[in-house]
């Protein structure tokens, strides 16, 4: 066989979708709801995922664009778990992203086709009837395509866990309660936002000391340190600073105070500093092995060594700060996405890969029942927040819910599992396969002499350099406490 006979074979065969940024990219064809579609499921209870019974739909083009990513479309049949999943309960979770989404009337011009995609699914989402399991699975199989998404080259993506911490606090400080929670400083800006806009919780964030002039803003030692007294920042208070590190971690907690009264704080700010896991730091210092690395064991060691436990807690020079939410005592979080979280069906993704209320199926084994990964984990899960640990297309953070037993299983997943995302079926990931770039020629062999050349500065100015392998961390990489 040629070489055009084996690059016309590799064009036709769509299966392994490379979307890339930068280098040449792949994209996935949008299509408009007047396609007609394939059911793939038997039973419809609503009936309302024909696309051709929607009126006026939106004229949804361009391109999907996922980076660093590669896609695979599969069959239903091949995800372990689908037919057994409670997708009612999934649903539900879908349901409230969509009602957020649908909101949005007037997305601007440049908003992703996968979010106008979705945003479609979403109307005849709430436009159903209530819906049980069997339902809610032929409402997903009829909307949407499953597509396994990883980071190119690699076949699984990273899961690790999240809760709400809860904790003892008081309104003023006391021998016991030293540490305070502090709200957003007023010198603290993004440049570029609105002093009240929504703080990112990525990118930059400087001190003005002037209008106009801006210097970094505080560390973590200097905040601990006393540099923020005077200013009336201080929400509560709190016994031990690994609390307030965990809650920063976390990006939300329930405060009990001493009258009783359960006061809900969430992330509103960072100071600007990256983020540096202290976990990763006792591993590569040897003082906890890998195997044993959990949010438990960090906690033991820092209090087993106060002054070491200080200087490793200072290592990590970005800083949170918190604002008093609305919620009761027993309200789930608000996530990223402006919407409470569902324990067990909510997760944080990377919010510059993916668009929120994305649902990901994901098939894993984890250290939920004990120590050992091995809980067969197989749910579909709805993209609702985001973190700045959260890095990649197939990274997720799974929302476990509040309190010490949802913070032991958080604490200690750090696993990998399988990730499919479902694409809205006005975009046909398939069609992108016609778009693929070729491969470029393979050139011809160089011939090489068998002798060393004299020359050793020609031989230095003429040998290949390595290729630089730019890759975002996963692992031990990844900026997160496990």
């Amino acid at each position: 066989m040629d070489a055009p006979d084996v690059r016309r074979l590799w064009r036709a065969a769509p299966m392994v979708l490379l979307l890339l940024t930068g280098a040449p990219t792949v994209t996935a064809t949008a299509r408009t709801h007047n396609q007609p579609t394939q059911p793939t499921s038997k039973q419809s209870a609503s009936k309302l995922s024909a696309h051709q019974q929607i009126p006026n739909a939106p004229d949804i083009s361009g391109p999907i664009k996922v980076p660093n990513s590669q896609f695979e479309p599969i069959a239903w049949s091949n995800l372990d778990g689908w037919a057994t999943d409670d997708q009612a309960s999934a649903f539900a979770a879908f349901l409230t992203s969509c009602r957020t989404i649908v909101k949005n009337n007037a997305p601007p011009p440049d908003t992703p086709a996968m979010y106008l995609a979705l945003q479609a699914v979403c109307r005849r989402a709430v436009a159903a009837p209530p819906l049980n399991s069997d339902q809610a699975r032929a409402f997903f199989e009829d909307n949407f395509r499953p597509v396994r998404i990883a980071k190119l080259g690699e076949s699984s993506g990273l899961l690790t866990g999240y809760y709400e911490p809860i904790v003892v606090g008081s309104r003023f400080p006391t021998q016991d309660f030293t540490v305070p929670v502090y709200r957003r400083p007023p010198d603290l800006v993004s440049p570029g936002l609105p002093k009240t806009a929504s703080f990112p919780n990525k990118g930059r964030a400087v001190r003005e000391v002037r209008k106009g002039q801006f210097v970094p803003y505080y560390e973590r030692a200097e905040i601990e340190d006393g540099v923020l007294d005077g200013q009336h920042l201080e929400i509560c208070w709190l016994r031990d600073p690994i609390d307030l590190l965990f809650i920063q971690i976390q990006g939300s907690a329930r405060v009990r105070l001493e009258d009783g009264v359960m006061l809900r704080i969430n992330y509103d700010a960072h100071n600007g500093h990256p983020y540096t896991a202290v976990g990763r730091l006792l591993v590569e210092q040897k003082f906890v092995p890998r195997d044993e690395m959990s949010m438990d064991r960090i906690r033991e060691w820092m209090l087993g060594h106060p002054e070491d436990g200080k200087a490793l807690r200072r290592a990590n020079k970005s800083f949170i700060f918190f604002r008093i939410t609305g919620l009761s005592g027993d309200d789930e979080p608000v996530g990223g996405q402006g919407v409470r979280l569902t324990p067990g069906r909510s997760i944080a993704v990377d919010r510059p890969t993916h668009v929120y209320g994305m649902p990901f199926f994901i098939e894993a084994n984890l250290p939920i029942a004990g120590e050992e990964p091995t809980t067969p984990f197989r749910r579909l899960m709805i993209a609702q927040d985001t973190g700045s640990a959260i890095i990649g297309p197939a990274r997720a953070d799974l929302y476990f819910g509040a309190g010490e037993d949802a913070g032991r299983i958080a604490g200690r997943l750090k696993n990998l599992g399988k990730f499919t995302m479902l694409i809205p079926r006005e975009l046909d990931p398939l069609e992108a396969g016609q778009h693929m770039p070729l491969p470029p020629d393979k050139p011809p062999p160089k011939v090489v002499s068998a002798k060393p050349a004299k020359d050793t500065k020609d031989t230095k100015d003429t040998k290949e350099k390595p290729t630089a392998k730019h890759r975002r961390g996963t692992g031990d990489d990844q900026p997160q406490e496990e």
